[in-house]
């Protein structure tokens, strides 16, 4: 496989038109420039990084085009934006990256937890080593320009006192960091691939957090 020298020239121009124009048509009067702007780029900068991230923590896949519309309002039939991850499973710590009209975005985390993972978090979060591990490791993150995202609840979780000192992190039901960077002229040069090194090296501590303390769910999708 060719080595990643950065996406398409027209890797956001297919994702502006897309934004516009989600028809089956556009995407077959376009899909030579999404597989070669997009799509190949994105698989040989995974190839690279799971040279690193992956091993025990997973494989690197790019996510599938097509939206699952089947229970959807919006029927639109395309993604507008290409991801691409490695992890073991779903909520346990994800290296994330994706490609489309707002630029480059990197991410990690527990994107989605399951209810065993849930209970798996909060029973850490309650814990004073671990809990204060994790506020410590989103600190960083904030403080090295990272948003950090998730689903909360506005209650206090069954179980656990309205006073504990982690409550914020408690009632989180999802949690993680997302850093994003406008169309730049990197998005298009090999540096992009040392500015997803250098974010994903800067979640390992998030996602090893994860990995050790929520794991792959183990209930059936």
């Amino acid at each position: 496989m060719t080595a990643f020298g950065g996406f398409g020239e027209y890797a956001v121009d297919f994702y502006d038109g897309l934004l516009v124009d989600n028809s089956k048509t556009y995407w077959d009067t376009n899909k030579a420039t999404y597989q070669s702007d997009v799509h190949a780029p994105m698989q040989a900068l995974l190839t690279e990084l799971e040279k690193e991230f992956g091993g025990e923590f997973g494989s690197a896949k790019v996510f599938r085009p097509y939206r699952d519309v089947r229970f959807a309002k919006d029927k639109t039939p395309y993604k507008t934006h290409c991801g691409g991850v490695i992890e073991r499973g779903r909520g346990g710590g994800a290296y994330y990256v994706e490609v489309g009209p707002e630029g480059l975005r990197a991410g990690g985390g527990c994107f989605h937890l399951e209810s065993d993972q849930l209970a798996r978090f909060r029973a850490a979060v309650a814990e004073e080593i671990h809990g204060a591990a994790l506020r410590g490791v989103l600190t960083t993150l904030e403080r090295a320009g990272w948003e950090i995202r998730g689903d909360r609840l506005r209650t206090t979780p069954r179980g656990y006192a309205k006073d504990h000192p982690r409550l914020d992190l408690l009632q989180y039901r999802s949690v993680y960091a997302v850093r994003v960077w406008e169309p730049d002229d990197v998005l298009h040069e090999r540096e992009c691939f040392s500015r997803v090194r250098t974010a994903w090296r800067q979640l390992r501590a998030f996602n090893d957090w994860a990995r050790d303390h929520v794991g792959p769910s183990e209930r059936a999708r």
